[in-house]
This record gives C-alpha cells, structure tokens and sequence, in this order.
C-alpha cells in the first residue's frame, strides 16, 4: 500500500503545480488592449500564487510576479492579503502552549 502512495502524492502533486503555473499573471499588456485593469480579487489571487508565479518567471520573460497596470491601493491591498495567506505565521500563534516544567 506503501509503494502506491507516493507515485500517487507525486502526481497529485505534480497536477496541482500545473493548475497554479496556468492561472499565473501573464505580459503586462492590460492597459494597451483596452481590458479591465486589475482589482481587489486579482491582486489577492496574485499574491497567492507568487511562490509558482516566482520560480515560472525565472525560466518564462512573459511571466511577472507584479501585475503593473493595476487599478492602485487596492490592488496592492489584494496582493499583500494574499501574500499573508501563504506565508503569513497564525497557525502557530492558534497552537495552545506547553507548559514547561522545570526539574528540581
């Protein structure tokens, strides 16, 4: 049972990089086209997937962590959210404490 639950978490795995390397912010090119520029929940998205969006941008130029043309502070907002979800530290500060017991 062993031996089939590591090929299985590795392709688990492997499909939930590619699932977050397809939704990663592409070319800066929002403004020249005419399209939305990014909010709130964009910003928020990006800043969840910046450690799959760093790595594909250090092999891809068309990959950037930052979306650019952005609608300003809420945007930036969105994006330091979501960063704070991924590398933010509350599950530790939930934990209860242990008590130290001093030996005598």
């Amino acid at each position: 049972m062993k031996r089939l639950r590591t090929p299985l978490l590795a392709l688990v795995v492997a499909a939930g990089g590619l699932v977050l390397a397809a939704c990663a912010p592409g070319a800066n090119d929002a403004a020249a086209s005419g399209q939305e520029l990014a909010g709130f929940w964009l910003g928020l998205w990006h800043g969840v997937i910046t450690p799959v969006t760093f790595v594909i941008s250090l092999f891809n130029d068309n990959v950037n962590l930052y979306e650019v043309h952005n609608n300003g502070n809420w945007y930036n907002f969105g994006f330091v959210l979501g960063l704070s979800i991924v590398f933010g530290s509350g599950s530790r500060a939930s934990a209860p404490r242990r008590s130290v017991r001093s030996s005598r």
